[in-house]
């Protein structure tokens, strides 16, 4: 077994409290996917306070080496990452610090951990700070409704209740894409595109076995399912080649329309049936 498998597996045992050369130490487990893979990677890391003992940050330190750790290269390429606390798991978005608001941060780290700053020195890499973002629960999100019906529901409100999230977040006309909103961006994307993915293999070829007079339905919403992507996939690629704000404000603002009229006609149809194969 590996040091970090050990260290996890004594951390899920003890609700967060580890011994060794972390005892006493704050940590969490962040699993991220990887960028290449798309498998999940779970690394325990140090838990430094922010000011105000607020927010909840990971440190890139990678020991001073002049390699960003290959946690952080996952989360840039697909920031909805899982946070475990040890009393608490919860999903987050992760967004590295920028300009002077890294420079804040890291400077306070420094002052509660000097550690950090022995790392900075040994590297000419600018060492990342990144912040977890808890994801915004809908209302409703925690539905009690059993079965397939209910996990649509709450998948549905999730997706809900992001991308009104993201169109809330400041974008200005002509400034680059910021990462709060390239992470966000994109950690939505994510989840839309696994979701998606899951009824296109999984759910629809299900239900049209059990339903074969939905087979017509179910390819409507396998082509909105393929004219959202594109959307996405536009929207990426504004991110990901330096396009400006206000471009990428215009594709989210056609992205909400496309997925809320096309939420809206798959619960329509879908849920009644969904209850039934239930009762």
């Amino acid at each position: 077994m590996s040091f970090n498998q050990a260290v996890i597996e004594e951390f899920r045992a003890n609700a967060g409290r580890v011994g060794g050369p972390f005892e006493g130490a704050g940590l969490i487990l962040l699993t991220t996917t990887g960028a290449r893979s798309g498998r999940e990677h779970t690394t325990p890391l140090g838990r430094p306070r922010g000011p105000g003992g607020q927010g909840m940050y990971v440190v890139g330190s990678a020991g001073g080496s002049d390699r960003h750790p290959d946690w952080y290269r996952n989360l840039l390429a697909r920031p909805l990452v899982r946070v475990e606390t040890g009393t608490e798991v919860y999903e987050a978005v992760a967004v590295p610090a920028e300009g002077a608001r890294r420079e804040e941060l890291f400077a306070h780290i420094v002052r509660e951990e000097p550690g950090y700053g022995e790392y900075q020195r040994k590297t000419r890499r600018v060492i990342p700070v990144v912040e977890l973002q808890r994801t915004h629960e809908a209302e409703g999100a925690g539905s009690a409704e059993d079965g397939i019906a209910g996990m649509l529901t709450r998948v549905h409100g999730w997706l809900r209740a992001q991308i009104v999230e993201l169109l809330r977040l400041p974008a200005g006309e002509s400034a680059p894409v910021g990462m709060q909103l390239r992470q966000h961006c994109l950690a939505f994307c994510q989840t839309l595109e696994a979701h998606h993915t899951g009824e296109d293999t999984g759910l629809f070829p299900w239900l049209a076995e059990r339903h074969p007079q939905l087979a017509g339905f179910f390819r409507r919403l396998e082509e909105e399912h393929r004219d959202i992507e594109r959307t996405q996939t536009r929207i990426a690629g504004l991110i990901r080649g330096g396009g400006d704000q206000a471009a990428v404000r215009e594709e989210l603002e056609a992205l909400s329309r496309e997925l809320l009229a096309h939420l809206d006609r798959e619960e329509a149809e879908l849920l009644p049936v969904l209850r039934a194969l239930a009762a």
